[in-house]
């Protein structure tokens, strides 16, 4: 049961680390919507965090989905 709770918490940690990181990468940036207008005003390294938690948050949902299938 000790491990069921530890997996729960890095996966909520690693969800909140990824909306966190994408937070603050579209921080003090007008449009929001569509993407490819908020995707033009980001300079370089803000789109590499802003793909960093992007990443993040998919990746922590696949697996959090893998490991109820099994």
């Amino acid at each position: 049961m000790e491990s069921e709770k530890k997996r729960r918490v890095a996966t909520a940690v690693g969800f909140l680390s990824g909306v966190i990181t994408c937070l603050d990468a579209v921080r003090d940036r007008s449009p929001l919507w569509p993407p490819d207008a908020l995707w033009a005003i980001l300079p370089g390294p803000k789109r590499l965090e802003l793909g960093a938690g992007l990443a993040l948050i998919v990746v922590t949902v696949i697996l959090a989905l893998a490991r109820k299938r099994v």
